[in-house]
């Protein structure tokens, strides 16, 4: 078989080279983008399926939450806010607890 070279120097197919429509897609356009709504289906068990034979019936070692992975991406000002929401969620956590403690001695 011809290596890419060839057939990209040939006459007939020079073109292909040139037109976008044949460009490979950046990784960035190629993700869906979704916002914080759905973060939870990269860490739910829902949606986690572990298979074991691929369409083909290959053994495979792989679960449902790579697939997701590679065709979802969060949106980047949702990872931001992602990070700030947890650490205050756990600071409202912990003022509960205290004042769960306080009401319970009160009582």
């Amino acid at each position: 078989m011809s290596s890419q070279e060839e057939i990209l120097s040939d006459g007939r197919f020079s073109c292909v080279a040139r037109d976008p429509r044949f460009w490979e897609m950046p990784e960035k356009e190629r993700k869906v983008k979704i916002d914080k709504r759905f973060r939870a289906m990269f860490h739910d068990k829902k949606f986690k399926l572990r298979y074991t034979v691929d369409k083909r019936g290959r053994p495979v070692n792989y679960t449902s939450t790579e697939n997701l992975r590679k065709f979802y991406a969060l949106s980047e000002s949702d990872s931001d806010l992602s990070a700030s929401d947890g650490k205050e969620l756990g600071v409202k956590k912990k003022k509960k607890k205290k004042a769960k403690g306080k009401g319970e001695a009160d009582s």
